[in-house]
């Protein structure tokens, strides 16, 4: 079992890395992370500029205050081998995005070509096999995220496009064990839909409430209305640090049973106040 990431990834913001004005756009934004695409968004005339650019971006635009990662292509495409080999290269880079992830083995080469770095993995898991294969997946070496590919899946599962979001509730809670089993992130994919609406509100307001860490979107109009939802209010913030407060001064007079506001404290309600407080930046 891993420990459980520090890094904030409640707002993920995905931006063609063949467009620099989309990329700059991003870049500059309050996202916690942003993810340049190498894949689905470059067609593949552009693949190789696309990864130019980015490497150039990456060199020239370091973020100040947020995370930058890189979709590569999928394994088996052509151009999965220069991906890597680009991305090795830039020690300001947090981490890579495999797209559809299917196998523990999908990890240990993206392993083996970031050998002697320290960037991170994320698994994109987009295929039924992926799903299937989630308990081997969540526990590769450098996996610091696993991240659901709503469009990709819902194909390959035959789901409506129009499916609400209590309708991939058995996949989210998939997804949900297997991160938290593992120790890392579990990350909502994108909503379909580009607007800041009401159905998208929701629909970050339903995985977050389930428990996930952050959500991918597709506009930067998006961010503000994901970072509301994955941010605990004050309040919660709040009685986080009394609920580790009463329990660590209760350790520290060796005193088992601990009792605030009249309920009992035990390790379950410390392991949430902590992720409230890791939500908001505090470890």
């Amino acid at each position: 079992m891993h420990q459980h990431s520090p890094r904030r990834r409640r707002t993920v913001l995905v931006a063609p890395g063949s467009d620099e004005r989309k990329a700059r756009k991003a870049l500059a934004s309050a996202a916690d992370e942003v993810i340049l695409d190498l894949e689905d968004a470059v067609t593949p005339a552009d693949k190789k500029p696309a990864r130019d650019l980015v490497r150039r971006l990456l060199r020239e635009t370091p973020r100040a205050n947020g995370l930058v990662s890189v979709r590569v292509n999928g394994l088996t495409t052509p151009w999965a081998r220069d991906d890597l080999a680009a991305c090795a290269g830039l020690p300001a880079l947090a981490s890579i995005v495999l797209p559809k992830t299917e196998s523990a083995q999908d990890l240990i080469r993206v392993d083996r070509a970031l050998a002697g770095t320290g960037i991170g993995v994320q698994a994109l898991v987009e295929t039924p096999l992926g799903i299937q294969n989630l308990d081997e997946i969540a526990t590769a070496s450098r996996l610091e995220a696993v991240i659901i590919g709503y469009a990709d899946l819902g194909a390959a599962l035959g789901r409506s496009r129009s499916a609400r979001p209590e309708h991939w509730l058995a996949i989210q809670d998939r997804v949900l064990i297997a991160a938290r089993a593992a120790g890392i992130a579990a990350i909502d994919g994108p909503h379909l839909g580009i607007a800041a609406d009401e159905q998208f509100r929701q629909a970050c307001e339903w995985t977050a409430t389930l428990g996930f860490d952050g959500k991918w979107v597709i506009h930067p109009g998006q961010v503000e209305m994901t970072m509301q939802a994955f941010t605990p209010t004050e309040s919660a913030v709040q009685e986080a640090r009394r609920v580790l407060d009463a329990l660590a001064e209760a350790h520290a007079h060796g005193t088992g049973a601990v009792q605030l506001d009249g309920q009992m404290l035990d390790e379950a309600v410390a392991v949430a106040a902590r992720r409230v407080l890791a939500q908001v930046g505090e470890q």
